[in-house]
């Protein structure tokens, strides 16, 4: 069994599941190098709360901060992205030929919706041939009731 193993992909698309963090992106997409603060503000939850999701995003290389005195920037790094969207588009590719083949296959094919299905004779060899099995009787699916307390 092949295994294949790659951690840096693994942690993209684990800091990529989640929308908080889908959402962080796209706001440094906008406007990249903001700051942590102008970065959480459109988000309802605290301030500790978007720090965890950029270590996640920091930690998938997705992000990089930097500080300045006592402002902390963010900004988009492309790297982690470029090998998912490079695993992604051998698989579209994949998907993509699959697809076409099918499409190809259906279009060819002679017998539309509309005509009758051409009528094959059945050979006795074809037939099923009766079961020399006993079958055995079911259990019950539960115990009978038992014994009740009188007062």
């Amino acid at each position: 069994m092949v295994k294949y193993q790659d951690h840096a992909l693994d942690r993209t698309f684990a800091a990529l599941a989640d929308p908080t963090r889908r959402a962080l992106l796209a706001r440094l997409g906008k406007q990249d190098g903001i700051s942590v603060s102008e970065l959480a503000q459109p988000f309802a939850m605290s301030l500790p709360a978007i720090m965890k999701h950029l270590d996640v995003l920091s930690d998938a290389g997705l992000i990089v901060r930097a500080k300045t005195g006592r402002i902390v920037a963010c900004r988009l790094t492309a790297k982690p992205m470029e090998r998912a969207m490079d695993w992604l588009s051998h698989y579209q590719r994949f998907w993509s030929g699959t697809l076409e083949r099918l499409a190809a296959f259906v279009e060819d094919d002679e017998w539309h919706p509309n005509q009758a299905l051409p009528a094959t004779p059945v050979s006795s060899e074809d037939r099923a041939s009766p079961s020399n099995v006993v079958s055995m009787p079911r259990r019950p699916k539960s115990t009978p009731r038992g014994p009740t307390r009188k007062k």
